[in-house]
């Protein structure tokens, strides 16, 4: 078990101790509906896109796939967790560190996926007459693919960290969590802080001023007049699914500063940290499928038609038998 990193260790049992006390494992509930309800609904919207070649050559459902396929890496290996932890399985320390790399990657992944889409959206309506130019499929494959590695340089320079400044790789936790997992860094803690807290900052500078420009460029077209106009509430309805996305990654670098106060219960960092993971960070992706198939019309349609083949098929299925 841990034996080179005492203070590293005790803090894992410090967290598991309070994770039983407050029987904090029935969090497993909420997380597992929330998880099952996404994971029904993504494949099918991805199902979508990938068999209609329309909707392959449109940027804005290449970077909708992109989210969701994210999205699908994260809730699986957050579920994974979650049920480790709640069981208190015993995991190798290597596992773990991987499960957190690629876990941290899917959500950057995801975040940095909703913020191009909202810069895609200000590109077709600000150059409309060369948007397919300035980002053809072709470019947006690339793109996506540096948006993967991106996202995994950060994490993994990290475990790569970890395991070169580790005395022994054999040990096992019975928690594995992104912020316990920082917790080995703890001269480098603040460091992690300022990088994702800027990265998240970035990342919502970016799309503020891409939507004021929108609404620049467009409020004399007559498109906001209407209290209900179909421009308000896509607005409304991608700005509260984007304040969803964020909110958590916020929240997780409020986690990392209180992870430094020595001052504070360990108690309340253990309550946040949960609450995050198995609430706060689910939301957004229980609500993108269903936004992004009842908002685009093409992804809607298209999925109308293979549900109406699908019942075409079975009731044909059923006469023949």
């Amino acid at each position: 078990m841990c034996n080179t990193e005492r203070s590293f260790c005790s803090g894992h049992q410090d967290w598991e101790e309070i994770l039983q006390r407050w029987h904090l494992g029935y969090f497993f509930i909420p997380t597992t509906i929330i998880t099952l309800a996404t994971l029904l609904a993504n494949p099918v919207l991805l199902t979508c896109i990938f068999l209609s070649r329309a909707l392959r050559q449109e940027t804005r459902y290449l970077l909708v796939a992109n989210t969701l396929t994210a999205d699908i890496l994260f809730l699986v290996l957050n579920f994974a967790t979650v049920i480790c932890n709640t069981v208190r399985a015993q995991i190798p320390w290597v596992a773990c560190e991987l499960i957190t790399a690629v876990t941290v990657t899917a959500y950057c992944c995801a975040i940095l996926t909703v913020t191009l889409m909202v810069v895609d959206t200000y590109a077709a309506v600000r150059w409309p007459l060369r948007y397919h130019d300035i980002l053809p499929p072709a470019r947006i494959h690339r793109i996506l693919v540096g948006v993967w590695v991106l996202a995994a340089v950060y994490p993994f320079t990290l475990v790569i960290i970890m395991e070169l400044e580790k005395d022994t790789s054999y040990e096992k936790v019975a928690v594995c969590l992104v912020i316990v997992s920082l917790g080995f860094f703890q001269s480098d803690i603040v460091d992690i802080h300022i990088y994702f807290l800027v990265a998240a900052l970035i990342c919502t500078a970016l799309i503020f001023y891409c939507y004021i420009r929108l609404y620049m460029v467009t409020r004399t077209h007559g498109i906001w007049q209407s209290r209900f106009s179909r421009a308000r509430v896509t607005l409304l309805a991608h700005g509260a699914l984007l304040l969803l996305y964020f909110t958590p990654g916020f929240v997780f670098t409020l986690e990392l500063y209180l992870f430094q106060r020595t001052d504070l219960s360990q108690d309340v960092r253990v309550w946040v940290s949960t609450v995050n993971m198995c609430i706060f960070m689910l939301l957004p992706r229980a609500f993108a499928p269903y936004l992004y198939g009842l908002r685009y019309r093409e992804l809607f349609d298209t999925l109308k038609h293979l549900l109406q083949r699908h019942r075409r098929l079975s009731q044909t299925t059923v006469s023949y038998s």
